[in-house]
């Protein structure tokens, strides 16, 4: 029996046309699968993900535009199914996170060069007798 509902999950899907099979792929390669985290609903092999992939197929068949069909799993999964999720007070440290820690690291190495050149000595003994 699990083996049958496994083979059914990976079965191709059948298109009406080229068009419905384009706007397939692209609206699926725009969500997450909720359960890889870091893989598109288009690339991922995790049951759940075929059954989102139905529910897309099924959506896009009722007439359902491609807002209304990610506004539909945001509200069942929330926004973290999106890949590009909208810039928001409560997305700002997914969208702004990594700029921030680039710009910290660059603070901190700057404050650790420059502690670092007032501590050295002001001149440099000379060393002009030495021979190499």
């Amino acid at each position: 029996m699990l083996c049958a509902a496994a083979a059914a999950a990976f079965e191709p899907i059948e298109f009406r046309d080229a068009a419905e099979e384009a706007r397939f792929r692209a609206l699926s390669a725009e969500l997450r699968c909720v359960m890889c985290q870091n893989q598109s609903l288009a690339d991922s092999n995790a049951q759940i993900a075929g059954d989102l992939r139905a529910q897309v197929l099924e959506l896009m068949r009722e007439g359902k535009t491609d807002r209304e069909i990610k506004d539909y799993l945001v509200a069942r999964y929330g926004e973290f199914v999106l890949y590009n999720p909208p810039v928001k007070p409560s997305t700002w440290l997914l969208w702004f996170g990594p700029a921030l820690i680039v710009l910290g690291g660059g603070i901190a190495v700057a404050v650790v060069v420059r502690r670092r050149a007032a501590n050295a000595p002001a001149t440099a003994p000379s060393e002009d007798n030495q021979e190499w």
